[in-house]
């Protein structure tokens, strides 16, 4: 189970929408959870295609952080966007996603990445780091995935000092500096 942040409100637990998981009840898991309702009940993703808490783990100056990715999504097997959640405003969190989305895949890169609080989203570009949408609209539905899939680019997997560059952003802005 996941433990939540110290400052985060407990209620007790809840089943997590996609994996039927025992959940710590918080206020951000349950903006996480609907966000999960949403990809499946609105925009029509399976179960299946969608991945929950992906992580991604650094070390940097004797800082260690777990780098959350609330939802990947991918479209026949292949990883094509990362969902971030975090309250508050998306612009602080942009470069971070477009960081998890370029090192998440071993494979490639993943190219597209939504930041959202629950209530509004940016879809970007995560090649370009261009903002392609607003909204919570913006997500791609999955009767246009695979149209969409042909369009974009998917990056061989960065590597060497990008690698390390991507991860030390994700470091930078994932660490928990606060209730100490």
């Amino acid at each position: 189970m996941r433990i939540p942040k110290p400052h985060h409100l407990i209620y007790g637990t809840l089943e997590d929408y996609l994996t039927g998981e025992s959940l710590t009840d918080t206020d951000d898991e349950r903006i996480i959870q609907s966000l999960s309702k949403l990809m499946v009940e609105k925009k029509g993703y399976s179960r299946k295609e969608l991945q929950p808490r992906n992580t991604i783990e650094s070390l940097f100056n004797r800082c260690f952080v777990t780098s959350t990715i609330e939802l990947t999504v991918s479209h026949a097997d292949r990883q094509f966007l990362i969902i971030r959640y975090g309250p508050g405003s998306l612009v602080t969190r942009e470069r971070s996603a477009i960081a998890a989305a370029r090192v998440l895949n071993p494979d490639h890169c993943i190219p597209l990445a939504v930041v959202t609080n629950g209530e509004d989203a940016e879809l970007l570009d995560t090649r370009t780091g261009k903002i392609l949408g607003y909204g919570l609209e913006s997500i791609p539905n999955r009767n246009t995935t695979a149209d969409l899939i042909h369009q974009l680019e998917f990056l061989p997997p960065v590597a060497g000092k990008q690698r390390e560059l991507e991860l030390r952003i994700l470091n930078a802005f994932d660490v928990e500096r606060c209730c100490f």
